[in-house]
């Protein structure tokens, strides 16, 4: 495996290590390892590092839905002129491109069930080739981006000695 692949693995696994710490685990100088990571930031390999948060333990409410959206893709332009419109509406966190029965797949936030409804029928189905959405609201999130995000069970048997 190549240093550069290394050390976007390192780096997904922890986003906070340090070009000293990258280079300890590699091997390397640190200024080599920070020369790496600029590199792969002005390639946009890397394009952003963020924190894993579990939003169930925020007062803050925030509701996420998964939109499967339909199009009629543009000539010369396929998916990619919607995709474009949607990825730039500021409620939209993710947008994919997929295989079956919908083409798009839409990650929104909002602050209420209501926002996201509103969200759908009032910005989204009114945008020029959307044929149909599905909304799927999510409900509770185990595991985010290979994070278990609920605690353990914690296992209440009486030990009992042979």
């Amino acid at each position: 495996m190549d240093k550069k692949q290394q050390i976007l693995d390192l780096l997904r696994a922890d986003a906070r290590l340090t070009a000293r710490e990258l280079g300890v685990m590699l091997n390397i100088p640190a200024d080599e390892a920070a020369a790496a990571v600029r590199e792969l930031e002005e390639e946009r390999l890397i394009v952003k590092y963020t924190a894993v948060v579990n939003q169930e333990k925020l007062d803050t409410a925030v509701v996420k839905a998964l939109i499967e959206v339909k199009v009629t893709p543009q000539r010369d332009m396929g998916f990619d002129a919607i995709a474009e419109k949607l990825y730039r509406i500021p409620e939209v966190s993710d947008v994919y491109l997929m295989s079956g029965a919908y083409d798009l797949m839409v990650i929104v936030e909002g602050h209420s069930l209501k926002d996201v409804a509103l969200f759908v029928s009032e910005r989204l189905s009114a945008l020029d080739n959307v044929l149909s959405t599905a909304t799927h609201f999510i409900l509770k999130q185990y595991k985010i981006d290979g994070v278990v995000m609920v605690d353990a069970p914690i296992d209440e048997r009486m030990v009992v000695m042979p």
